[in-house]
Order: structure tokens, then C-alpha cells, then sequence
């Protein structure tokens, strides 16, 4: 379980001069045991997250949206020291009140990559990482140019042992 935030800005390939920010509750389930040799050595684990805040900053306004990710698929590398690397694809719906991006549509869909690490401590255990959001309303309007950011995202959460 784990409560997180993260923001970042437009890069290219969509809508410029954009920034975002988001944050959310993210519950996961790890189901599998250890998988492959070596440093590919982990666990795979599926994750879901609520989303209540987004905001994005836009030229012509900020919108703020809610959204849930239905979809985390994530591979927990081996555990090195305090360290336990992780890659992450996932994927859901964000609603809000204004368009985005401007003159599209307040649906989309936001599919993303990551690149991250937990940081595992006594008690709690944070997470920093590096992710890709595309925010696009995969041709709900007529126009589609789509949002894509880069953002850091960071997290505090508890882990607990099944039985």
C-alpha cells in the first residue's frame, strides 16, 4: 500500500508548454515467487491506483481531473541492500473539468512507463522514480494531439508479508 505524488513537464512528440502534476493511492499484490537468473531476478506484481488529483497546467487553464489505473503491471528486481529497482507499465482513465489537452476532450486515457527503486526502511518504505505519462483521448474527439510528460514521482508505503 502506498500513498505517492509526482509531477513533470511536456516533452516532445505532443502538446507543449504543459505541466502536470498528479497523486494518488496505490494498492498491489506481488504473485508471483522469484523469477529468472541473475540481476533480471524478481517478482512480478500487479498493482491498482485511485487517483483523486490532477492537475494540468495548460496555456489557456488548469484542469483538474480524477482517474483510477486499473492496470500495473510491475517487475520487482531482486532486493540489493536497501534497494529493490523495479520497471512498471500501467494504464487508465482520467475525467476533468477542462479539456485536455486544449480543444480535445475532458476523457482520456492515460497509459505510462516507469523506471523506479524502493528505498526499504524499518517501517516504511519510500519509492522514487522516473515515469512517462501519455495523456490522449485515443480519438474520442476529432482532435487527438495527445500530452506526453516526464515526471519524478515519489512514495511512502508499507509492505506486508502474506501468509
Amino acid at each position: 500500500m502506498q500513498v505517492w505524488a509526482g509531477g513533470g513537464h511536456s516533452v516532445p512528440g505532443g502538446t507543449q508548454h504543459t505541466g502536470a502534476f498528479d497523486a494518488g493511492l496505490r494498492y498491489g499484490w506481488v504473485i508471483t515467487g522469484p523469477h529468472w537468473p541473475g540481476i533480471l531476478r524478481g517478482r512480478f506484481e500487479y498493482a491498482v491506483d485511485a487517483v483523486p488529483v490532477y492537475l494540468i497546467f495548460q496555456p489557456a487553464n488548469t484542469a483538474y481531473g480524477v482517474g483510477f489505473n486499473p492496470l500495473g503491471l510491475k517487475w520487482n528486481f531482486e532486493r540489493r541492500g536497501r534497494f529493490s529497482p523495479y520497471l512498471e507499465l500501467g494504464g487508465g482513465a482520467m475525467f476533468s473539468n477542462h479539456n485536455v489537452p486544449t480543444f480535445t476532450n475532458n476523457v482520456n486515457f492515460t497509459p505510462s512507463a516507469a523506471f523506479g527503486t524502493h528505498i526499504l526502511g524499518e517501517k516504511y518504505n519510500w519509492s522514487l522514480e522516473l515515469r512517462y505519462l501519455h495523456i490522449s483521448s485515443a480519438g474520442l474527439g476529432n482532435n487527438n494531439p495527445g500530452l506526453n510528460t516526464v515526471q519524478v514521482r515519489m512514495g511512502v508505503g508499507k509492505f506486508w508479508k502474506g501468509k
